[in-house]
């Protein structure tokens, strides 16, 4: 466990980001990820008859859908206890293999840090 004060401010930044989408939309995860030039991207599940997405596929796809080219990091709130492959997936074909991934619980404190590879 991981408390969020020892994250960077850019860091925090997302996952405060991810939290507030989660709440906001009482959906299971909230998510947000940084791009080459720091921009923010935040999204929550979409859960749609004909879409499915988690929330970390869909910030992948709005930064995707911006132009980004890469990314940085990637935050993802949920009461699961690990990132999923998919999840990780769509990470690294964005932001490569060595993306970190930052998996915090509700309370927004990071549970852990995993890379996107």
């Amino acid at each position: 466990m991981t408390d969020s004060t020892d994250l960077g401010p850019e860091d925090r930044k997302i996952v405060t980001l991810a939290r507030s989408v989660r709440a906001r939309n009482s959906v299971p995860e909230g998510a947000a990820v940084r791009d080459e030039t720091g921009r923010t991207y935040a999204a929550g599940t979409v859960a749609l008859e004909s879409l499915k997405l988690s929330a970390l596929q869909t910030a992948v796809a709005m930064a995707v859908a911006s132009g980004a080219t890469s990314l940085e990091a990637a935050a993802v709130v949920s009461e699961s206890e690990s990132a999923s492959d998919a999840d990780r997936a769509a990470v690294r074909d964005l932001g490569g293999p060595e993306t970190p991934v930052l998996l915090a619980g509700p309370d927004g404190t990071v549970r852990a840090s995993v890379t996107a590879g």
